[in-house]
């Protein structure tokens, strides 16, 4: 038991420390190419920092445990929102995640919520689809692919525009990329990824182990004590993101992950025998759809222009925090 603890702490401090330098590369290449930190947060930054997952969960899948993997997945996407509202409480000043100032990211907000949506339908309608596959890919995970090339589109489009036509984004100020090059920011972006994906594995097996000897059970272990791991890059990420004052990048990377997550569920499908999502708990799609919900609440605080809000009666972080404790409880309950 103790030397699964071990192995597990060193696995999650060597993501910690590889999502710094990624969130410093990934500024740095944002400043570089020009694309915007909005752009490089939802899409390049999120699926870098979605790499624990992958790892993870694919090691979770060969060791024949499906619904650690996909716990993982729908876990990390709650934990990556209760970060978000616990960083927004943490600033005082003005430039807060659930205020009109970010009404930008509701859409990728919007894509997230449209694929944990799908996922949870997949889970739902498993039992009616059985057989209807490509080879061991199932209908709802080739749906939540077709969507997510569908939002990518339309995120890219938009960020074009809004970059042509808006004069805030004329006059943001990047903080300049350190006198690095473009090309030793994608190696060294490169580099911190791969330490993740390397790191993984060990995450995995040592989440596996303490399923196992706890008896919490693959479900649960997977959808907190897993979840919150490998949500650590995007924790990470998004205070280096902050302290860089690098604001969009911070909540691109929150939304982008999430979106990203549920594409994860593709390569689970190719190391699985049959669709993964036919494979697991009907659990899981409660906490799909909890996401839903609470990114619903995180969109609503961004939209919502009041100067003060009543605590966890109106759409804030309070509110996110209060909602996915609840989810925590309720999936404990159920275990």
């Amino acid at each position: 038991m103790l030397e699964a603890v071990l192995q597990f702490l060193v696995a999650a401090a060597l993501i910690v420390v590889a999502g710094t330098f990624l969130t410093r590369y990934a500024d740095a290449i944002a400043d570089l190419t020009g694309f915007g930190r909005l752009l490089v947060g939802s899409i390049l930054l999120a699926g870098a920092t979605s790499l624990p997952e992958l790892t993870v969960d694919i090691s979770a899948v060969r060791l024949g445990n499906p619904d650690l993997a996909v716990g993982d997945l729908m876990g990390s996407s709650l934990f990556n929102l209760l970060i978000l509202a616990f960083l927004d409480l943490s600033r005082k000043s003005r430039g807060r995640m659930f205020s009109h100032a970010v009404v930008a990211h509701a859409l990728s907000a919007t894509a997230s919520i449209l694929l944990a949506a799908l996922a949870a339908t997949a889970i739902l309608l498993a039992p009616r689809l059985t057989g209807a596959a490509l080879g061991s890919v199932g209908l709802g995970t080739i749906a939540i692919i077709v969507a997510y090339a569908f939002c990518i589109r339309l995120i890219f489009y938009d960020q074009r525009v809004s970059a042509q036509h808006s004069e805030a984004a004329e006059q943001e100020v990047l903080i300049p990329a350190g006198g690095l090059k473009l090309w030793q920011a994608s190696l060294g972006f490169a580099v911190a990824a791969a330490v993740i994906v390397a790191t993984g594995p060990f995450l995995a097996e040592a989440a596996d182990e303490l399923a196992e000897l706890s008896g919490l059970g693959g479900t649960f272990v997977g959808t907190t004590l897993v979840a919150l791991c490998t949500s650590l890059p995007e924790l990470v990420a998004c205070i280096t993101a902050l302290r860089m004052g690098a604001f969009d990048l911070a909540v691109g990377n929150i939304f982008g992950s999430n979106a990203f997550n549920m594409v994860l569920l593709f390569p689970l499908d190719l190391v699985h025998a049959s669709p993964v999502l036919a494979s697991v708990s009907p659990n899981h799609a409660i906490t799909a759809l909890a996401t839903v919900v609470v990114t619903s609440v995180a969109i609503m605080g961004q939209l919502y222009q009041v100067e003060k809000r009543i605590r966890f009666l109106e759409p804030d972080a309070a509110l996110v925090i209060v909602l996915v404790m609840a989810v925590l409880g309720a999936l404990y309950y159920l275990r």
